[in-house]
């Protein structure tokens, strides 16, 4: 399959990735799952292969590991150890349930990822912020975890920023707006939420950090380092035995674009010749110009890859020069 995103659904406008079934809002659990196409389990069985190549020769089983399979079409998804906590579709959504019910959350995507190795599900938290110039961020709450060992269970603080549809994580105190389940352990909601704090603190500092950077002006030379910083990376040659640093200097001029009034909101008071439009004209350029094979491939690469990381460094260095 060309696309990452295998299925998902949404409420609202259509994603800044352009994928997805659309539904009405304020939509039951059920009909989430539907069409999301998060209606199955995942189920598990022994590891078994063949000693030899014949098909009269035996069969073992490898008893250390177990394999990893949908129970709707009974595709393998993955091979872990025995001791591999499996979080289910269904626990994904249902993490949602009290926070839409009674919490005034809001879901407004969620789907699979990969034939099933990832899933998600994302849901307002009804918190916002506005800073001048009308420049709108709305507060989110990710919920993902991978069967195939390459994710833990990632509960994650997001924001959104509308003019743009920019996504960001939001970064804040020791756990960095996040809270981990590893799979060795048994995936519980109500810890996982009591980690979290599902509260505006987080929200708060988030917003503070926010204005702090739009109220910081930046100088010609200030931004040019900014992205040389961030698009500069250290090389290895065949034998790794001397590195040297290389520009990416497609993703530099990109962003210098974006910055210097083409990006989406990059003229609005908040962002022009600020710190805060420093970091968005890297979030803009990872959701929505970095290369990629598709959209699918993008969503992955924003919110769980190279992608997700590199805007982890850009808010980094744009809170360090707003120091």
């Amino acid at each position: 399959m060309s696309h990452l995103v295998q299925t998902m659904a949404y409420v609202g406008a259509t994603p800044w990735h352009g994928l997805g079934n659309r539904l009405e809002a304020n939509q039951p659990i059920g009909v989430w799952a539907e069409a999301a196409g998060m209606n199955w389990q995942i189920e598990e069985t022994d590891v078994m292969f063949r000693v030899g190549s014949h098909d009269l020769d035996p069969i073992q089983s490898f008893p250390e590991q177990k394999v990893l399979y949908r129970s709707d079409n009974k595709k393998p998804l993955s091979t872990v150890s025995k001791k591999y906590q499996v979080v289910q579709p269904a626990e994904i959504l249902g993490f949602y349930r009290d926070l839409t019910e009674v919490g005034g959350y809001q879901l407004e995507t969620a789907g699979v990822l990969k034939e099933g190795r990832k899933l998600w599900a994302l849901a307002r938290t009804g918190q916002s912020a506005t800073l001048a110039g009308g420049d709108e961020v709305r507060g989110y709450l990710l919920l993902a975890t991978a069967c195939d060992g390459t994710l833990a269970t990632t509960a994650q603080f997001t924001s959104v920023r509308v003019v743009c549809n920019n996504t960001l994580q939001i970064a804040v105190g020791r756990n960095r707006g996040a809270a981990k389940v590893p799979h060795r352990s048994q995936f519980d909601p109500r810890a996982v939420k009591e980690e979290l704090g599902i509260a505006i603190s987080s929200w708060d500092t988030f917003k503070a950090s926010m204005q702090q950077l739009a109220d910081r002006k930046v100088t010609q030379a200030e931004t040019e380092r900014f992205f040389q910083r961030l698009f500069t990376y250290s090389w290895a040659d065949k034998r790794g035995a001397q590195t040297t640093d290389r520009m990416n200097e497609r993703g530099f001029k990109s962003v210098m674009n974006l910055f210097e009034g083409n990006g989406r909101g990059a003229s609005l008071q908040s962002a022009s010749g600020t710190a805060w439009g420093l970091l968005n004209s890297v979030t803009e350029y990872v959701d929505h110009q970095q290369r990629a094979r598709n959209d699918g491939n993008r969503l992955h690469s924003a919110w769980f890859g190279a992608g997700a990381v590199l805007k982890q460094r850009a808010w980094d260095e744009a809170l360090e020069l707003a120091a």
